[in-house]
């Protein structure tokens, strides 16, 4: 099997590589709870397979994942009252949105000052971040000569888990659960699930995870696949035709465009609010609390 893991790869193999098809994937995600019967690292594991499966199909590279990611407050405080529960301890790899947004504008220059071509950034955790970084990336493309192209994974799987078009993504239910089951069966395990009838939160349990079906996930990855395969085409080609200048080469150059072009528009990103829909709030014993709301960025 090509390997085509960044850090697995030897100098002359990524030269080749880079040849071959100057495109590189940056999967993302976190460990989170994803119910009893999957591995917390589950959102991360799945865009790095998925990414992995890709590149050996129509070229390229994949960086390292990256394992931390936006949770904790706003929306996502909110959302873990409601399907995690008053738990110790959540084992959640997480960061603010202007961290983790800032870190991903040291990915674009690394993309950018090697030459790639295009760059395509697979997040499989959801919530409104992957707004935020189709947001991030349209602010940063005028800046940058590579070509960039971010999405969350289930906009890649199409059909979905059903043929109706609507079942593409969940939260660790049917869709999550299979395609990890798919990419890494080691990490899935259904025997864990709770009884039918047992009352939750079950550490953020999807309602259709006994619907899981390794099968279909597997379907759904080589879906995704494709798609990824078509989508990084077209970048290419973008790059062919409009021959862009690559010209974000220093860690003084991102820091300006942090904050001449990215953090002025940061406070309207969907992660930076403090609730996704109106009239939401939290008691203040809720452990999601102290997170809760979202400081101002000055």
């Amino acid at each position: 099997m090509r390997e085509v893991r960044w850090e697995r790869m030897f100098p002359d193999q990524l030269e080749k590589a880079f040849a071959d098809c100057p495109l590189v994937y940056f999967p993302y995600g976190l460990c989170e709870p994803h119910g009893p019967q999957n591995a917390v690292g589950l959102d991360a594991l799945k865009a790095h397979g998925i990414a992995c499966k890709a590149a050996r199909a129509h070229g390229g590279i994949v960086a390292p994942p990256d394992y931390w990611h936006i949770h904790e407050l706003g929306g996502y405080a909110l959302w873990c009252e409601r399907t995690v529960g008053q738990v110790e301890r959540a084992w959640l790899t997480c960061m603010p949105p202007w961290q983790h947004f800032k870190n991903i504008c040291y990915h674009i220059r690394t993309a950018d000052t090697l030459g790639f071509h295009a760059a395509i950034f697979l997040t499989g955790h959801y919530g409104p971040n992957w707004q935020d970084l189709k947001t991030l990336c349209d602010l940063v493309q005028p800046h940058v000569g590579t070509r960039l192209y971010s999405l969350p994974d289930h906009e890649a799987n199409q059909p979905g888990f059903d043929s109706d078009g609507k079942s593409g993504g969940d939260h660790a239910g049917k869709v999550e659960t299979s395609l990890l089951w798919a990419l890494h069966p080691e990490c899935v395990d259904l025997s864990r699930l709770p009884p039918r009838e047992a009352p939750g939160p079950h550490f953020a349990m999807g309602p259709t995870v006994r619907l899981s079906n390794r099968k279909t996930g597997e379907r759904m990855v080589a879906d995704e696949v494709r798609w990824l395969g078509a989508r990084a085409q077209e970048c290419l080609t973008a790059y062919d035709r409009e021959k862009p200048e690559h010209k974000l080469r220093t860690f003084e150059d991102v820091e300006t465009l942090w904050e001449k072009v990215v953090h002025p528009a940061l406070k309207d990103f969907r992660t930076m609010q403090d609730a996704w829909q109106d009239g939401e709030s939290l008691p203040e014993t809720s452990v999601w609390y102290p997170n809760w709301r979202v400081p101002p960025r000055g």
